[in-house]
């Protein structure tokens, strides 16, 4: 047979061949290093019988692809060991998730921590037993059979629902599971893992289904990767803004007020005004006008909107006022369309840029909520663009460039772009859509922001960019989104007078820049550990006296800053110095001024730092000038 290779060339191979003599041909070093193939554009195992003017990519672990097989074969070992160590388990569905997988198991008592260990001891013989792994395809009704010989039912229910007369499975040993695979040659090709946890999970995401047990593991090809990769998660666990937001007395969310709604404390508060205030400035700067829109709508809106039809099973249920239906809103755009129709607008009124802090309510399941990252009620920081065809992409790159403005003050620069292209289906005519897609393309190109085209991965009514932000330790975000909208102009009958004098549909564009400010603070949060630079940070400063002798002095020092603006506290607890100190760094406040006798005495100021760094005896109102300018700048520095 004549195989086609990526780079042009062409090789021989015998009748029979598999990917794997594919690449022996083309390497010893590649046929060892071999974990699947692609085969005219589809992943498949490296043993897959190839016929003649396949085009073969052999994949290995430098390949991106390669992960993926990895930790998909690796959850198939995890099941393979559970059957093995508890007999009563059904397996239901095991996929790949980001930097790991999953798999969940109906098991009628919870698994506990010494059961992972367990389970994992078991997954580590399993592998040195070097199983082959192997694809078998049966005709429906023998998988159904094979699966209800094992008392597989969950496996039955997902068989009944494919429309193939044939399906595949996967055998290594004594195990057998309903995959498509690719998977790895051999168990013993997987070496580097680490089950993580477990939790509860309704099977196919119905809270009306039974309560299953979901392990969550990962696997790496070296173990240094993965050494790293649980080093990682470790400094995640202790930024998680959760436990942070209870230590820093930021948030809480309270059973008797109701899951996913937010109560945010002073601390938290006082952020968010700072983060508020600052973005209406920006917004203001950047040709903005603000927009203060209800909470509640009548049903008739959001039948024109579409909302009822496409999006009510997340919103909440409506309530009957005077005789008429109101549903609390999920979004704010309606609002924002029905000013636009207040009157007939020109082309000479265009465009316009129209913010809102907007709260929204959406019913999410509770498995899904997750502290600020997942929440009932939130608020949005909206925005609609409403301009002509010839405005756009001058809008998107305004958009573009603010939005970067703004992450880099927050203290994030690391920040990729993702276009979201036409799906299958969709509204709004081929000129628009190719005409926004373009106009996003062209626009990010020009921002210099590192990006990917997400192939039909647009909404049904507009191509989109989205903005994706890495952390401190560099996990990935999606935050901004800049939404076209080609189906609500329509619905509402958004319309101009052009220069012909004749009405023309305008351009609408949907932009949330931070997303939320819950989910965004909750992100603040771990970026930087609770350690807030000090133009964010809720106390900026904490006075501490060595003894009560100097509490006049510290009085008249927290007098003058908190005249100057400056947000401070004053600790005149009766208590050693060294424990003060220290409870103000587990507040991670940014500076502490420390007065004793020779303070009092020189009327001067000794600073430390929240990393541990001392500036004493400093003339006090130079220190006002230093924070003052701290602040101005939006210094991530605690002193330039």
């Amino acid at each position: 047979m004549r195989i086609n290779l990526p780079d042009g060339n062409v090789i021989e191979v015998s009748d029979e061949a598999d990917a794997k003599e594919v690449a022996s041909k083309i390497s010893n070093s590649l046929a060892k290093k071999a974990i699947a193939a692609e085969v005219n554009e589809k992943l498949v195992d490296i043993y897959y019988k190839l016929s003649d003017g396949d085009t073969v990519r052999i994949i290995t672990e430098k390949d991106p692809e390669a992960l993926e097989i990895l930790r998909h074969s690796t959850a198939h070992l995890m099941a393979q060991a559970v059957q093995r160590l508890f007999k009563d388990v059904k397996v239901t569905i095991g996929p790949v998730i980001e930097d790991g997988f999953y798999y969940d198991f109906d098991k009628e008592t919870p698994f506990t921590e010494a059961d992972l260990e367990k389970i994992e001891e078991e997954m580590r013989k399993i592998a040195n037993e070097n199983l082959p792994i192997r694809r078998k395809e049966l005709k429906k009704e023998e998988a159904i059979k094979l699966f209800k010989d094992k008392g597989e039912d969950y496996k039955i229910e997902i068989i009944n629902e494919i429309d193939d007369e044939y399906v595949s499975v996967y055998e290594q040993g004594e195990f057998v599971d309903l995959c498509r695979g690719p998977h790895l040659e051999s168990t013993g090709k997987i070496k580097h893992f680490k089950l993580l946890s477990v939790a509860g999970a309704y099977w196919r995401g119905d809270e009306n289904n039974k309560m299953l047990q979901r392990i969550y593991g990962t696997s790496w090809f070296k173990k240094s990767e993965l050494d790293d990769y649980l080093k990682r998660l470790e400094e995640a666990k202790k930024r998680d803004h959760r436990k942070l937001g209870k230590d820093l007395e930021l948030f809480s969310i309270f059973d008797e007020i109701g899951a996913g709604l937010i109560c945010w404390f002073p601390k938290g508060a006082r952020i968010r005004s700072i983060i508020e205030a600052f973005w209406k400035e920006e917004h203001f700067k950047n040709g903005y006008e603000m927009l203060y829109t209800p909470h509640i709508g009548k049903s008739t809106l959001w039948e024109t909107s579409g909302h009822l039809a496409f999006y009510q099973e997340n919103m909440y249920s409506p309530m009957d006022i005077d005789g008429n239906v109101y549903f609390i809103k999920p979004m704010n755009c309606p609002f924002h369309i029905m000013i636009y129709k207040s009157k007939v607008r020109s082309y000479r009124d265009l465009p316009l840029r129209w913010a809102e802090l907007g709260t929204v309510y959406r019913y999410e399941r509770s498995g899904v909520l997750h502290g600020l990252l997942r929440v009932r009620g939130f608020t949005q920081d909206d925005a609609h663009i409403i301009c002509t065809q010839e405005q756009i992409i001058d809008e998107i790159k305004e958009v573009l460039n603010f939005s970067l403005r703004m992450w880099k003050a927050f203290g994030f620069e690391s920040i990729k772009g993702y276009i979201a292209t036409r799906p299958e289906k969709s509204v709004g005519d081929d000129v628009m859509w190719e005409k926004a897609t373009q106009s996003l393309e062209g626009a990010i190109k020009d921002s210099g922001i590192d990006f990917e085209i997400d192939e039909g991965g647009g909404a049904f009514y507009g191509p989109k960019i989205d903005l994706k932000i890495k952390d401190a330790i560099g996990r990935e975000w999606q935050m901004t989104t800049i939404q076209f909208d080609f189906n609500l102009p329509e619905r509402f009958d958004m319309t101009y007078i052009d220069k012909d004098g004749k009405e023309k549909r305008p351009f609408m564009v949907h932009r949330a820049l931070l997303g939320s400010l819950e989910r965004f603070f909750g992100v603040l949060i771990e970026h930087y550990a609770g350690a807030f630079p000090i133009w964010l940070a809720p106390v900026q400063v904490r006075i501490i006296n060595v003894s009560d002798a100097q509490y006049d002095y510290c009085k008249e020092i927290e007098k003058k800053l908190k005249e100057e603006g400056i947000r401070v506290e004053f600790d005149s607890r009766n208590e050693k110095i060294g424990y003060k100190i220290r409870e103000a760094q587990l507040q991670k406040i940014p500076h502490m001024i420390i007065i004793g006798n020779n303070e009092v005495e020189a009327k001067t100021v000794s600073v430390r730092l929240r990393n541990g760094e001392n500036k004493n005896n400093l003339d006090f109102y130079e220190y006002i000038s230093v924070l003052k300018e701290l602040d101005k700048t939006k210094s991530t520095n605690l002193w330039r």
